[in-house]
């Protein structure tokens, strides 16, 4: 494989002051977008339309960036307790790894009968 030698760009092509690029604009608003549909304590307080600079664009995107991995996250870990919940199953220590417990008494389903604490 050839190996590109690509010089570096000059300190003075970073200007985080300068005008935000039509491009940039775009992502903004896509992300504002995205954000509109967060949970209302997931979102920013950010008017985009103040957005004027690069340095502007850079934090509300890494603010509503966080926003939704946070928003994903909190997500997952309802979703994974409500599903513990639904199967019975204890909740898991946070000492423990998922690898290590056992889970006796829990059938995968296949060729068992289930039993319920509630009759018919």
């Amino acid at each position: 494989m050839t190996i590109i030698n690509v010089p570096r760009p000059p300190k003075s092509a970073h200007n985080p002051d300068r005008s935000a690029s039509s491009l940039l604009m775009s992502q903004v608003e896509q992300l504002h977008h995205a954000e509109k549909r967060l949970p209302l304590r997931y979102r920013t307080e950010i008017y985009i339309n103040a957005i004027k600079t690069e340095r502007h664009a850079a934090e509300y995107i890494r603010e509503v960036t966080l926003a939704i991995q946070e928003a994903h996250k909190d997500a997952a870990v309802r979703q994974a307790k409500s599903a513990r919940k639904q199967r019975g199953l204890p909740k898991l220590s946070t000492k423990t790894s998922s690898a290590s417990t056992s889970r006796k008494g829990v059938s995968s389903g296949k060729g068992t009968k289930k039993t319920s604490k509630h009759k018919a």
